[in-house]
């Protein structure tokens, strides 16, 4: 299994993004699939998830910003993130889980500027 994020970008604060994470096979296959981020010199942290029953859940302090979405059809994960701040930037990766085994894609880079 391969994950392709991608969307990342430069906005200033208030701004919206997309993230998309394109996976080689269906996502219906999956688990759970999710979206973790790396801001600077921290460590890897949570931020949402969706489960293969179509339930998400988010990190506390982003629930009511980013809204965590999937597209069976293209096989297609988003994450959409609004009224962005500067703690929001990070490296984001997205994940997916597939009985024990869990993949991870390449990351996308999400700067926000005060």
């Amino acid at each position: 299994v391969q994950l392709q994020a991608s969307g990342g970008g430069s906005v200033q604060a208030g701004g919206s993004l997309r993230l998309s994470c394109a996976a080689s096979d269906s996502i219906l296959r999956f688990t759970l699939m999710g979206w973790y981020r790396q801001p600077p010199g921290k460590q890897r942290e949570y931020v949402a998830m969706l489960t293969d029953g179509g339930s998400t859940n988010y990190a506390e302090s982003l629930k009511g910003r980013f809204t965590i979405s999937g597209d069976d059809r293209e096989n297609i994960v988003y994450l959409q993130m609004n009224n962005l701040q500067p703690e929001d930037t990070a490296v984001y990766y997205c994940n997916a889980v597939i009985g024990r085994s869990n993949y991870w894609g390449q990351g996308t880079q999400v700067t926000v500027s005060s």
